[in-house]
């Protein structure tokens, strides 16, 4: 039985720890309150994030890192992209020497525009090939009810991607490999974004017509900047591109979806905020990172300049979408 430490206790970190229970490992999770860590210990249920789901007796938990960490023999991060580098920073030398990491993060680091994989090879020294991502049309909420679900897990070394693929297979869960963590990173990142303006379109009243458009164009806009960064093309086509995408931005589960739901309706984002549990949706944060990456590398990305603006510039999300919509006639 491998131990595996799960650092984070998000809904999404306990259902990728009842996951890899499930899968015959022992699991600790790292939560940040005292009441997770205890919900999870003791009735065996992350009340706060995950209520009504019983966890497996081989999924534990403690708000000592140093304690979770060791002698994990592989690492999962499931905390916000934007927050990951500096809880990282406190952590990296309780990592055993030859632990692995594995992200479930989705997002560009503001101000250094890296993706998250550089990010942990940043702070930690790993050389790539102990570092993968994990992701995919991934709902924590239906994965935890066992519900049949497929992700991928990317990583340079496919090797150890197999051993990864074993350890998080199970009847209800099933993971394919990829090598292209760029495509995988990157399209886990935008579908945040593309799925805030899905959401906003929907509180307008707008119809399945106008959500096809959307997401079509969305994973053209997320291609385009993969594809320049060095990624596969095909990686968009599959789980990690489309299969995410669609999952993010038509599930009432999403949090992107919904909060730009909120916005749609006329609601700011401090009520929108509020009204999430003064939680903010990845999107917000990151599409101004993507704007910016995406500028850097000359591609063009109309949806995401658009929440950028609905969100940070105090654009009025009708008049933005009807902007877009006068753009200028093009081939697809």
């Amino acid at each position: 039985m491998a131990r595996i430490a799960v650092m984070g206790a998000g809904s999404w970190g306990t259902a990728v720890g009842k996951v890899l229970a499930d899968a015959g490992s022992e699991v600790v999770m790292w939560a940040r309150r005292d009441e997770v860590a205890a919900g999870i210990n003791d009735a065996h249920c992350n009340s706060k994030y995950l209520p009504g789901i019983v966890l497996p007796a081989t999924v534990t938990a403690s708000t000592d890192p140093a304690r979770v960490l060791a002698g994990a023999e592989e690492v999962v991060l499931a905390i916000p992209s934007q927050s990951l580098r500096g809880n990282l920073e406190h952590w990296v030398d309780h990592l055993e020497p030859e632990a692995g990491v594995i992200s479930l993060a989705k997002g560009i680091e503001t101000g250094t525009l890296m993706r998250i994989s550089e990010v942990v090879a940043e702070v930690t020294g790993l050389d790539d090939r102990r570092i993968a991502a994990l992701s995919g049309p991934n709902l924590a909420r239906e994965i935890a009810e066992g519900q049949p679900a497929a992700t991928v897990i990317a990583c340079t070394d496919d090797e150890r991607a197999a051993r990864l693929q074993d350890a998080f297979s199970t009847p209800y869960f099933r993971p394919y490999t990829n090598t292209d963590v760029v495509g995988c990173e990157i399209g886990g990142a935008t579908k945040n974004v593309i799925a805030l303006v899905c959401g906003i379109a929907t509180g307008m009243g707008l119809g399945d017509n106008t959500m096809a458009t959307l997401v079509t164009r969305g994973l053209a806009e997320t291609t385009r900047l993969g594809v320049a960064l060095g990624a596969n093309q095909m990686t968009f086509a599959g789980l990690a591109g489309l299969g995410d995408l669609v999952a993010t931005c038509t599930s009432p589960l999403s949090r992107n979806r919904t909060f730009g739901e909120r916005l749609g309706r006329g609601e700011t984002l401090e009520q929108a905020q509020q009204a999430t549990n003064g939680q903010v949706a990845e999107g917000v944060k990151s599409c101004t990172s993507i704007r910016e990456l995406s500028r850097r590398v000359g591609v063009e990305m109309p949806l995401t300049e658009a929440i950028h603006e609905i969100c940070h510039e105090g654009g009025d999300a009708v008049e933005v979408a009807v902007r877009l919509m006068r753009r200028s006639t093009k081939p697809e």
